[in-house]
C-alpha cells in the first residue's frame, strides 16, 4: 500500500531513517515492579511502593503520564499536573497494589490512547483530571473495606467527576522528522465554574550513572541546561544534543525548573542527600511551596517549564513545545509549519488506516478500530531487565542479601532485556508475557508487519530463550509456563504478511529452527510418564482448575492435563504445517514434517484412548482434566476451557500442497496404512473432496465427538454467553463441582467477573469471564473444520433455538458476539462499558473504549486490567471481518449493530 506512513515503515525497516525512535515507549508503572525489587522477600509491591515513585531515582526505566521517551529509554518527556488541591504532583497514574486491591493490583484512573500511527509520527492519548482532590485514600481504604466478593471501588464511584468538575487533558505529538517531534497539549476544562491548573511538561535522563556499573547502557549524567527565553537544551553522551522550546500562553511564558533525577534519601531513609537538587523537587515546589527544592543555577538531569493555566468554564488552553536534535533544528519552532506537521500528520494516519479498514465501516466502526490500534501502539515500552547485574547488586549500592541468588529468576542469568516489546497493559502488566506478545503480533501484522516479526524472533534469541529451550515467561517467574502458542504466532504472521509464494521464507526458517529446541523443552519437561499426556501447571488459565495446578497438588500424584495435552497437539500440528511449507522448496524438511505428523497422532491417540479412553468422558461427552495418584486415573468433571482447548488441535491438509514430497507421502501412507492401532480415531485422515480438492483432517475430536463438545459451547445455560465463549459453564453457578482432600473441600463455581479467590494475586478469574484469545483460537478452529467438512455438518446454534447452521455459521455468530463487547448497542451503550451512563450519552464520553482483560461472563461488563489492548486488540480483526462479511452480502451499514447482524443469519 502506498501513503507516507508506508514510506515511513519501509524507510525504518530497510534502516534508511530512523523513524521509530521516538515513541510511547514509557511504561505507566516503573515502581512496584520485579525488577525494581532488591527485597529478600520478593515483596515488590512494598519495596518500591507508589509513595516512594516521586523521590526514588528508578534503576531500570522510568514512568510517566502521556509521555514519549527514544528507544532506549535515555531522554524522556511526560505531563506532571496539578489542580491546586491534590497532595501529591500528578507525575505518574495511581493505582492499587495487589495487597491493597480486593481483586489484586488496579489502576484507578481515567486515561484512553487515541491514536497513533505505527512509527509514531502521530500520537494522541488523552486523561481525565478531576478539579477536586484525587481521592487516593478514599480509593486505597473504599477497596480494603471491600472483599473478594464485591465489585471493586471505581474513580467514577467517588463522586470526583460529578457536575462535570473535571479537565480533559490531551497530549498530541507529531513528528516533522525522526528527531524533530512537534508536542501539543489541549486542556479544557469541562467544568461550570472557571478552575485553574498548573501543567508542567517535563524532560529529564533516565538514571543510567549512579549504579557504579560502566559498558553498554551505563552512561554518565546528562546535563539539561537554560538556553534562553523558554528553551531547554539536553545533552547526553549517547543520544547527542537536543533542545525543548516552549510556546508563551495568553503571552505569559513558562517558568523554568531543574533539579536532579536522584533519589530523595533524607525523605525516604532519614540520612543526608549527597546533593541538594533530587527527583521530587518539582513536588515540593508546586505543593509544598519550597522555592529552594531546584536549582537556581538552571541545570540538571530533569528540568520542566511551569504552566499556570487560569481556564474558563467550557473553554480549553493549548500548550505547544518542541523537541528536536541539533541536526534537526531548521527554522522557527512555532511558526506556520508547526499547525500545517499537525494537519498533515493526522491526514496521513487518516490515510494510513483508511486504506486498511473496509470502506463499508460505520462510524463507530472506524473509531473503535483506531482506538484499538492506538491501544495496541501505545502499548510498546522500553523494557530493561540484566538478571545477572539484578542478581549480582550494583557496586554503589548497598548489596542485595545473599538469597536471592537462590531465589526468584535464579535460573535465568543469561536473560537480558533491552529492547521496545509490546506489554499486556502498561500499568497493570508493566512487563511481557510470552504468550500476551504472541496474540498481539496478530493485529500488529496488520498495520507493521516487520515489527511483528521482530518481536516473535525476540523472544527466540539466544538471550531470551533459556539454554534448554524455554521461553522466558514474565519478570515474577521467567521459568513458568505459558501456553506454546509462539510457532501459531509466527505460522499466522508468516501467512498475513505476504501472497503465497512471495512470504518471508527467511523468516519463518529462522523461527522453525529456534521453535524445534522450545518444543523438545516441552516434551522432556512437560510429559511425566512419557505417555503424550502433558502436565505443564496452570498454563496461563490461572484459577481455572480445581486444585492450584503451579503447585505441587495436595493429593500428591500428578494431573494429565486436557488443555497441556491440547497445547502440545496445536504445537503439533503448527510445526508440521510450517515443516511442509519450508519443504516445498527444501526437501531435507520432509523427515521432520513427518516426525511432527506422527507425533501429533500420538498425542491424538492417547487423549482419546490411553487407559481406554484418555481424557474423554463418554458418559459426559467432554474433555476432562486426569488426577493420576496410587494407580488411579479420577476424571475432575469441571466444564471449564480446559475440556474444549482440544478443539482447537485442528489442521486442514491440501494434498496438492505435498503431493510432489515423496519422502513425507511415502511416510505418511505407511503409517496410516500399518499403525492403525493409533490413527482409528484421528478424525479424518482419509481423504476426501472438498473445494475441488483432495484434503485429509488433522484433529483431535471426531466428527461425533466435536458435535458433542459443541452442543456444550453453543449452550446458552452453558458457555455461550452474548457475547463469547465462558471460560466456566454457567451450569456451575447452580451446581459447582467440588472434590475433597482428607475433608478439605476444593471448589470450582461459576463466577462470571473478579474472582472471589486469592490465587494468582486476586486479579485475573478464569472460572466464568471471557476471554479473547482462547474465544479467537476457538473461532478459528471451527473456520478450520469447516473448510473440511463444508455445509454437510450442522450444528444447532444456540442450542434450544431450532436454527441449524453450518459450523462457518457458528463462527460467524461468535465473532458477532464478540465484536459486540466494543460497539455501541441500539442504546448507544457498550457492554465494555457496564452500566456507566457517561459512556452512553455524554458528547466527552461516549466515543471512548477500553480494552480490558476479560468480560463479564453475562453481560460483557469489562473487568480487570482496563488497557490490555495487547490480546483484546484482537476484536479489530473480528470487525474488520464482519465489515467484510457485510459488504460481500450487501447489507445495510446500520446492520453493524452485533444483534442485528446475527439476526441476519439466523
Amino acid at each position: 500500500m502506498a501513503g507516507a506512513e508506508a514510506e515511513r515503515l519501509a524507510q525504518d525497516a530497510q534502516r534508511e531513517r530512523n523513524w521509530k525512535r521516538w515513541g510511547p515507549y514509557l511504561s505507566e508503572r516503573q515502581w512496584g515492579t520485579v525488577r525494581e525489587d532488591y527485597s529478600l522477600t520478593g515483596d515488590c509491591w512494598h519495596y518500591f511502593p507508589h509513595d516512594h515513585a516521586r523521590s526514588r531515582a528508578y534503576r531500570w526505566g522510568e514512568d510517566g503520564l502521556l509521555g514519549i521517551t527514544d528507544r532506549q529509554g535515555r531522554l524522556c518527556f511526560a505531563l506532571a499536573l496539578w489542580n491546586g488541591r491534590d497532595p501529591i504532583l500528578k507525575e505518574r497514574l495511581f493505582g492499587l497494589t495487589g495487597p491493597e486491591g480486593n481483586h489484586g493490583e488496579d489502576v484507578k484512573e481515567l486515561y484512553y490512547y487515541l491514536d497513533s500511527t505505527p512509527t509514531h509520527s502521530y500520537l494522541k492519548a488523552l486523561y481525565k483530571y478531576p478539579q477536586a482532590a484525587f481521592p487516593y485514600d478514599a480509593l486505597v481504604h473504599g477497596n480494603r473495606e471491600r472483599g473478594k466478593h464485591h465489585s471493586e471501588l471505581e474513580l467514577l464511584e467517588t463522586g470526583v467527576f460529578d457536575s462535570d468538575r473535571y479537565f480533559d487533558v490531551v497530549a498530541e505529538y507529531a513528528k516533522a522528522d525522526t528527531d524533530d517531534i512537534l508536542i501539543r497539549i489541549t486542556v479544557a476544562n469541562r467544568g461550570p465554574e472557571a478552575a485553574t491548573l498548573d501543567l508542567l511538561p517535563t524532560l529529564w535522563f533516565r538514571n543510567t550513572w549512579s549504579w557504579g556499573r560502566g559498558g553498554e547502557g551505563y552512561w554518565p549524567r546528562g546535563v539539561i541546561r537554560a538556553a534562553g527565553g523558554a528553551r531547554l537544551e539536553a545533552e547526553h553522551a549517547s543520544l547527542g544534543r537536543y533542545r525543548l522550546e516552549a510556546e508563551a500562553v495568553d503571552s505569559a511564558a513558562p517558568d523554568l525548573l531543574f533539579t536532579e533525577n536522584e533519589t530523595n534519601v533524607n525523605r525516604l531513609y532519614g540520612s543526608p542527600n549527597e546533593q541538594p537538587y533530587v527527583k521530587d523537587a518539582f513536588h515540593r515546589v508546586v505543593i509544598q511551596g519550597e522555592p529552594a527544592a531546584v536549582n537556581p543555577a538552571g541545570e540538571g538531569s530533569k528540568a520542566a517549564f511551569r504552566y499556570t493555566l487560569a481556564i474558563p468554564p467550557g473553554e480549553a488552553r493549548v500548550v505547544r513545545l518542541r523537541l528536536r536534535s541539533d541536526g534537526q533544528a531548521r527554522g522557527k519552532p512555532f511558526g506556520a509549519g508547526f499547525e500545517k506537521t499537525f494537519r498533515d500528520r493526522i491526514a496521513e494516519a487518516d490515510e494510513f488506516y483508511g486504506e486498511r479498514t473496509p470502506p463499508g465501516a460505520t462510524d463507530d466502526e472506524r473509531r473503535v478500530l483506531r482506538q484499538g490500534y492506538a491501544g495496541l501502539l501505545w502499548s510498546k515500552q522500553f523494557y530493561h531487565f540484566v538478571i545477572e547485574h539484578w542478581l549480582e547488586g550494583d557496586p554503589s549500592q548497598p548489596m542485595p542479601p545473599e538469597g536471592r541468588r537462590y531465589g526468584r529468576n535464579a535460573d535465568w542469568p543469561h536473560l537480558y532485556n533491552r529492547d521496545v516489546i509490546s506489554m499486556p497493559d502498561k500499568w497493570e502488566y508493566p512487563w511481557y508475557a510470552a504468550w500476551d506478545l504472541a496474540f498481539h503480533m496478530i493485529p500488529f501484522a496488520r498495520i507493521d508487519p516487520e515489527f511483528a516479526k521482530e518481536q516473535l524472533v525476540l523472544l527466540l534469541r539466544e538471550w531470551y530463550m533459556h539454554p534448554n529451550g524455554q521461553l522466558p515467561a514474565y519478570e515474577f517467574a521467567f521459568g513458568d509456563v505459558n501456553p506454546p502458542v509462539h510457532a501459531w504466532a509466527c505460522w499466522r504472521v508468516y501467512k498475513m504478511t505476504g501472497p503465497s509464494g512471495r512470504r518471508d521464507r527467511f523468516f519463518l526458517e529462522r523461527v522453525f529452527q529456534k521453535l524445534l529446541l522450545n518444543f523438545t523443552w516441552w516434551v522432556n519437561r512437560k510429559d511425566p510418564e512419557g505417555h503424550n499426556l502433558f502436565a505443564g501447571g496452570f498454563l496461563g488459565l490461572d484459577n481455572i482448575g480445581v486444585f492450584d495446578r503451579s503447585k505441587p497438588l495436595p493429593t500428591g500424584g500428578h494431573l494429565e492435563q486436557a488443555d497441556g495435552t491440547a497445547w502440545m497437539a496445536f504445537y503439533c500440528n503448527t510445526m508440521l504445517s510450517m515443516a511442509l511449507e519450508l519443504a516445498s522448496e527444501d526437501p531435507a524438511y520432509e523427515d521432520v514434517a513427518s516426525k511432527f505428523f506422527e507425533h501429533f497422532i500420538a498425542i491424538a491417540d492417547a487423549m482419546n484412548h490411553l487407559g481406554g479412553s484418555g481424557l474423554w468422558s463418554e458418559e459426559d461427552g467432554f474433555y476432562y482434566d486426569q488426577l493420576h495418584m496410587d494407580g488411579q486415573h479420577i476424571p475432575l468433571r469441571v466444564r471449564s476451557l480446559v475440556g474444549a482447548l482440544p478443539l482447537i488441535a485442528v489442521e486442514v491438509l491440501d494434498e496438492e500442497k505435498f503431493a510432489h514430497l515423496e519422502g513425507f507421502n511415502r511416510r505418511m501412507n505407511w503409517f496410516l496404512e500399518n499403525r492403525t492401532d493409533v490413527t482409528r480415531s484421528i478424525a479424518c485422515m482419509r481423504p476426501r473432496q472438498s473445494h475441488g480438492r483432495a484434503q485429509r483432517l488433522l484433529a483431535i475430536p471426531t466428527r461425533e465427538r466435536l458435535q458433542r463438545v459443541l452442543r456444550y459451547l453453543l449452550d446458552e445455560t452453558e458457555f455461550l454467553s452474548p457475547h463469547g465463549i465462558r471460560s466456566v459453564s454457567k451450569v456451575h453457578e447452580e451446581r459447582p463441582y467440588q472434590f475433597d482432600v482428607m475433608g478439605e473441600p476444593y471448589r470450582v463455581d461459576y463466577v462470571p467477573a473478579e474472582g472471589n479467590t486469592g490465587l494468582f494475586g486476586g486479579n485475573s478469574n478464569w472460572r466464568g469471564p471471557i476471554w479473547f484469545p482462547i474465544n479467537f483460537l476457538l473461532l478459528e478452529s471451527l473456520e478450520r473444520y469447516h473448510h473440511f467438512y463444508g455445509d454437510g455438518l450442522t450444528v444447532e446454534c444456540p442450542v434450544g433455538s431450532g436454527r441449524m447452521v453450518t459450523l462457518q455459521e457458528a463462527a460467524l455468530e461468535l465473532e458477532t458476539r464478540l465484536a459486540s463487547l466494543v460497539l455501541r448497542d441500539e442504546r448507544g451503550r457498550r457492554p465494555c462499558h457496564g452500566s456507566e451512563s457517561r459512556y452512553a450519552a455524554d458528547p466527552h464520553w461516549k466515543d471512548l473504549v477500553l480494552f480490558y482483560e476479560y468480560f463479564h461472563g453475562d453481560n460483557g461488563r469489562g473487568v480487570g486490567a482496563s488497557h490490555q489492548t495487547g490480546w483484546t486488540a484482537l476484536v479489530v480483526g473480528c470487525i474488520e471481518d464482519l465489515i467484510r462479511r457485510r459488504e460481500r452480502a450487501g447489507s445495510r451499514p446500520e446492520a453493524s449493530n452485533p444483534a442485528a447482524l446475527a439476526g441476519s443469519i439466523r
